[in-house]
């Protein structure tokens, strides 16, 4: 393969989508490994790249398949190639000259005059991306069944849109201008990099979505002795930490658990941080509350991550259900009679999240909803009917939207 220049980075992104799309991978797992060895800005391009055919893919592929007298197989190099070229033409605004000629080497023989052919006669054409991305139609069925039209079309808009950055504030020490929709939060708006926004070297916020924000605010302030659990990167203990709790972190990944480490020596901030299988450990007494954000399929995220909406299929939405329901029902263990459990996931499946919770109920009688009020939640945000809290890509749609989260609080009684 000739080292054209701006070859690399295509040949990575190549790798990047094959990783998420074939082998079944995190985006940001795989440039890790696909990205090994690149520069800075060739590794930051390869994902770039990746991310937009990923986030566009079945108006890409539509694309493709008009063109085309025979269908590519979804695998197919030429395929991946034209992906890559197009994404870059419509997407990046890349010339069409330099997002066709950086391509071309990573198909060998016949496809090499397939993919330039498909490309010319498209940019030919004028095409156009839609103005929002098309959900993989898997997940379009599923969402539409579940939540229907009015937030799949919001679900359109919010995988299009770049998201803001929320803040969570310790409380004290500088913090950058933007706007508040709930107490010790903060959405910004054009920022440059994080580490040199205002009050980041004093350690007087740290970078959490709103919607994440939520499971710990419910928990209130100083209530004694809480577990944090399944807890890395850390911002729930960070907000945990800062509203007097004493807090104990345990998450498996101990490389996940080093940014906590970090960001509560740059706050200032003290928790115990364990690295433990929750399946295994227990702690020496029950705490006066348990908040468990439980592995999931991460739908909620897909704003940020649009990669999970093609990894995750029925088959692994129950797998982490059955996850989930182990974890939940260890983790009620450890709460004191009147104590507090809160559990959330970051899925926008009811498997996870008003399922999970319906078949827990059933099974714990010591345990009861203990409905949330709308107070206690963010501007435009409200609690579900029975006082558990859905958040949805519809709401805070003119200020920037929210994650996908479901969080239910319980009471021992």
């Amino acid at each position: 393969m000739t080292e054209t220049t701006g070859v690399p980075a295509r040949l990575a992104a190549l790798k990047l989508l094959d990783a998420v799309l074939r082998q079944g991978l995190p985006l940001e797992a795989a440039l890790e490994r696909a990205g090994a060895g690149l520069a800075p800005r060739d590794r930051g391009l390869a994902h770039a790249i990746a991310a937009a055919v990923i986030r566009w893919l079945p108006d890409l592929d539509e694309l493709i398949d008009s063109a085309t007298r025979n269908r590519l197989a979804d695998d197919a190099k030429a395929r991946m190639a034209l992906r890559i070229a197009i994404a870059q033409a419509l997407v990046l605004k890349t010339p069409g000259h330099a997002a066709i000629s950086t391509v071309l080497p990573l198909v060998d023989g016949g496809p090499r005059k397939l993919v330039h052919g498909v490309f010319g006669t498209l940019m030919r054409k004028n095409v156009a991306l839609p103005d929002r991305p098309t959900l993989p139609y898997a997940t379009l069925y599923r969402w539409q069944k579940n939540w229907g039209d009015v937030m799949l079309a919001a679900a359109e808009h919010a995988i299009a849109d770049q998201p803001p950055m929320d803040i969570a504030l310790k409380g004290d020490g500088p913090v950058p201008e933007g706007v508040s929709l709930a107490p010790n939060h903060m959405r910004l708006g054009d920022h440059g990099p994080v580490t040199e926004i205002p009050g980041f070297a004093e350690g007087s916020w740290w970078v959490q979505d709103l919607a994440a924000q939520i499971p710990a605010r419910l928990l209130g302030l100083n209530g004694g002795h809480v577990l944090d659990l399944c807890a890395a990167p850390g911002g729930k203990t960070l907000q945990l930490a800062s509203a007097g709790w004493n807090v104990t972190a345990v998450d498996a990944s101990d490389s996940r658990l080093a940014r906590l480490r970090e960001n509560l020596e740059r706050t200032g901030l003290e928790a115990e941080v364990i690295t433990a299988d929750l399946l295994d450990w227990k702690p020496s007494a029950p705490a006066d509350a348990v908040l468990l954000d439980a592995p999931c399929s991460a739908t909620g995220i897909f704003r940020r991550h649009p990669d999970v909406l093609h990894r995750v299929r029925p088959k692994v939405i129950a797998e982490m259900a059955a996850v989930q329901a182990k974890l939940l029902a260890r983790a009620a263990r450890w709460v004191k009679p009147g104590g507090r459990l809160v559990y959330a996931t970051c899925s926008l499946e009811p498997e996870e999240g008003e399922d999970q919770l319906a078949a827990f109920l059933m099974a714990h009688g010591g345990f009861r909803l203990d409905p949330v009020r709308a107070d206690e939640l963010p501007a435009g945000v409200t609690p579900s009917a029975n006082g558990t809290v859905r958040t949805l890509p519809t709401m805070l749609a003119d200020q920037g939207r929210l994650d996908g989260f479901f969080v239910a609080r319980l009471v021992r009684v």
